[in-house]
C-alpha cells in the first residue's frame, strides 16, 4: 500500500542538498535540481526522469557506484508510486555491478526471518575491511524512513575499514527492499530481532546495533532491552518524537504515513493513532538495558532534544549533544563519527 502527497520538489533539495552531494558533484544535484518543476509527474521536469536520466548517463559511462547513487536520489523520498518502485529496482542492480570495486568486502544475501507467525524474506547486506578474521562482532546498521541501506554506502563503507566488526546493513520494515513489510512497533522490532539472531550465529556472538533516525529507535529499543552488546542511537525518535500535535517537516508526513502502511494520506489522528504506539515510554521506566550511545545534533528538526536528553543519567549511557548541526548531526558528521567508531571498539572489541 502506497500513496502520494502533495511536495514541492526544491523543499527537499533545501534539506538534503548536502547528503546528495556527498555521493554526486554538485553541478551535477544543482543541474537537476534546475530542471526539476514536479515531485510526481513521470515526464520531463519530473523528480524521478530528471533522477534517473542522470542515473543512466552514469550508468552507460560504466560509473556504477554513481549510478546507484542517482537512482536512490530517484526514488527518494518513499516507494509512493510504480516509477519509484522501478527506480529502487535499478538502483540495487547497478549498486552490485558496483560492488566488485568496493574497497571492503562485500556480500549481498537474502535472509528468512521470522514475521507475525511466519516468515519473510529480508534482502541484506554484509560488509567488512578486507580480512577481517571471521570471528569478528557483528554490528546490525540501518538508516530511517528515507535512507536506506544502498544509499549510505559511503557512510557504512567507512565504517567497515575503520570498525574492527563485520556490519550487517538491512531496511527498516515499512522502508526499501522491506517495504512489503508495514512499519510497526512490534513487527519492526521482530524483524530486528531475526537479524540480531543471526547476527550471533556468524561471528563470536557479539552483537552491537548503530541506528541512525528511525533506525535509531529500533537501536534504542534494543538497547533498553539489553537484547544486544552495544547500541549506539544516532537522532533516533524514542518519546516526544510520538506525543500528539508533533508537526512534519520536509514531507516526512507523507513519508511516515507511507513507511506505516497507509493506502492514502493519513488523517492527523489517524497517522497520531499509530505513532503514539512507538513511544518507548515503558522501556524507559525499565532499568534493563545494555551499553548505550544516544548521539545527536542540538538543532533537529525532526526529533526534539528531549529524545536524546531523556538518556542522561542511566547507567550505562553515554549522551552527546553535538552544537550547531542538525538531524543526525549530518553537517558534523565526523565529529559524530568520531565519538562512535572508538565506543563500538572499546564497547564491543575491549
Amino acid at each position: 500500500m502506497s500513496f502520494t502527497w502533495p511536495q514541492d520538489p526544491q523543499d527537499l533539495f533545501v534539506e538534503r542538498h548536502p547528503q546528495m552531494t556527498l555521493g554526486l558533484p554538485a553541478a551535477e544535484v544543482d543541474a537537476v535540481r534546475a530542471a526539476i518543476t514536479g515531485m510526481w509527474p513521470d515526464r520531463p521536469g519530473g523528480w524521478v526522469h530528471e533522477w534517473s536520466a542522470l542515473a543512466a548517463r552514469h550508468a552507460a559511462a560504466g560509473r556504477h557506484r554513481e549510478a546507484a547513487q542517482a537512482y536512490g536520489w530517484a526514488k527518494f523520498p518513499a516507494l509512493a508510486d510504480e516509477p519509484k518502485r522501478t527506480a529502487l529496482a535499478r538502483q540495487v542492480e547497478q549498486y552490485v555491478l558496483a560492488a566488485p570495486g568496493f574497497p571492503v568486502e562485500f556480500e549481498r544475501r537474502v535472509l528468512t526471518v521470522p514475521y507475525r507467525g511466519g516468515e519473510t524474506a529480508l534482502p541484506v547486506h554484509l560488509m567488512a575491511a578486507p580480512g577481517l578474521p571471521a570471528d569478528a562482532p557483528v554490528v546490525l546498521a540501518s538508516g530511517g524512513v528515507d535512507s536506506w541501506k544502498t544509499d549510505l554506502h559511503g557512510m557504512w563503507e567507512q565504517l567497515a575499514l575503520t570498525l574492527p566488526a563485520r556490519l550487517l546493513l538491512f531496511d527498516l520494515a515499512g522502508t526499501g527492499e522491506s517495504a512489503h513489510l508495514p512499519m510497526t512497533p512490534d513487527g519492526g522490532a521482530e524483524v530486528v530481532a531475526g537479524l540480531v539472531g543471526f547476527a550471533r550465529t556468524i561471528g563470536n556472538g557479539r552483537v552491537g546495533h548503530f541506528g541512525i533516525s528511525m533506525g535509531g529507535y529500533y537501536s534504542a529499543r534494543n538497547g533498553l532491552t539489553g537484547a544486544v552488546d552495544a547500541a549506539v542511537v544516532l537522532g533516533g525518535p524514542v518519546e516526544r518524537s510520538f506525543a500528539p500535535g508533533r508537526g512534519f517537516a520536509f514531507g516526512m508526513d507523507g513519508i511516515v504515513g507511507n513507511a506505516l502502511g497507509f493506502a492514502s494520506a493519513p488523517t492527523t489522528a489517524e497517522r497520531e493513532r499509530a505513532i503514539a504506539a512507538f513511544d518507548l515510554r515503558p522501556l524507559l521506566d525499565r532499568d534493563a538495558n545494555g551499553p548505550m550511545l544516544v548521539v545527536n545534533g542540538t538543532e533537529d528538526v525532526h526529533v526534539p532534544a528531549a529524545d536524546t536528553l531523556v538518556f542522561r543519567g542511566r547507567r550505562d549511557t553515554r549522551v552527546e549533544l553535538i552544537p550547531d548541526t542538525g538531524h543526525c548531526a549530518i553537517s558534523r558528521f565526523d565529529e559524530a563519527m568520531a565519538v562512535i567508531v572508538p565506543w563500538l571498539k572499546d564497547t564491543l572489541v575491549g
